[in-house]
């Protein structure tokens, strides 16, 4: 185990290395660049995948692979809401990869927390995997419910990371190039000006509500992906491969979120198959009726879903409303 510990680590130093050095300075990420760095990620998985079934077998690459799709399915989504979290922030996006690069940062260290609270947790019983069922499908019932204010822009000032971040800073009122932080003498109700302060930047607050909202993310994905393997590493490892990628993937999807219309209905379905997993498997230890979904078929269940939903966005795109035509012809 600690030889796939530091291959694991290895492919994650060495290909986030390789990452940064080309998106060192504050640029724009075109779509066809953001499209092959996505395609680098997804490489640098399979890659480590590889090694896994060279390793140890096909099976626990099957669940490493399973894993990950499933966590980079249910990313999607929260890239989805990160962006609305930028555009209310008013980031450029020039500063937007730098942002995503912190809150790849909070979620690398957060996810660990919860990998290993979670896998550990489960060692009290089956009842606990019924707990977390519950827990995936309560999120699959909430997008549901907020499937109706997409046109709604949230307010993020009054985040609780915004009030925390006001507690310990003074809040510099624009943006200060992609700094995070500022010196200033210039601040309100303060008649000293000899004296110097650091303020956070609205970029600053837009990390803190990037990140929080991560931790948020995790209550879902995390049991998810439990619910295919309770080995910590395949769980973690696949994760965070999915998770490096987001960066990259975010620029792709923000060029094709009106087309993927149905994308967030399939993420649904997969709660629900994710639910339904986790319930079934802890009924057959509890009550002896049950069944237990292999990983092949989960990850057979787990493609044609995002299938679907790709397909369906395409076959089936959302009619555009033409009000304002109307309006104009009255």
């Amino acid at each position: 185990m600690s030889i796939d510990i530091l291959v694991f680590v290895a492919f994650v130093v060495v290909a986030l290395a390789i990452d940064l050095y080309a998106h060192k300075t504050d640029a724009v990420i075109p779509l066809k660049s953001a499209v092959l760095w996505s395609l680098f990620w997804i490489a640098v998985a399979m890659g480590f995948a590889g090694y896994l079934y060279a390793a140890h077998g096909s099976e626990t690459s099957s669940l490493f692979i399973s894993g990950y799709v499933l966590e980079k399915t249910l990313s999607i989504d929260n890239l989805f809401v990160i962006a609305a979290i930028m555009s209310w922030f008013a980031v450029p996006d020039q500063y937007r990869h730098r942002i995503l690069y912190w809150g790849v940062i909070g979620a690398v260290i957060f996810r660990l927390i919860f990998v290993l609270i979670g896998t550990s947790l489960l060692a009290f019983g089956p009842w606990v995997e019924m707990l977390f069922a519950l827990g995936v499908a309560a999120s699959a019932v909430m997008m549901i419910r907020a499937g109706g204010d997409d046109d709604e822009i949230q307010d993020y000032s009054d985040h609780l990371a915004c009030r925390m971040t006001r507690k310990w800073f003074k809040v510099y009122p624009k943006l200060n190039g992609h700094d995070f932080f500022v010196k200033s003498t210039k601040v309100e109700g303060d008649h000293d000006r000899s004296k110097a302060y650091w303020m956070a930047t609205p970029l600053f607050l837009c990390v803190g509500v990037v990140e929080l909202s991560d931790v948020m993310f995790a209550f879902d994905s995390v049991p998810a992906v439990i619910a295919v393997s309770r080995e910590p590493l395949i769980i973690y490892s696949a994760m965070i491969f999915a998770i490096l990628g987001l960066r990259t993937l975010y620029f792709v999807l923000e060029a094709m979120k009106d087309a993927l219309v149905h994308l967030e209905k399939a993420v649904i379905f997969l709660l629900f198959f994710i639910a339904a997993k986790l319930a079934l498997n802890a009924s057959l230890h509890i009550f002896g009726v049950g069944y237990n979904i292999d990983p092949t078929h989960s990850l057979i269940v787990v493609l044609v879903i995002l299938s679907l939903g790709v397909i369906a966005s395409f076959l089936f795109p959302e009619k555009e409303e033409d009000e304002s035509n109307k309006q104009t012809d009255v």
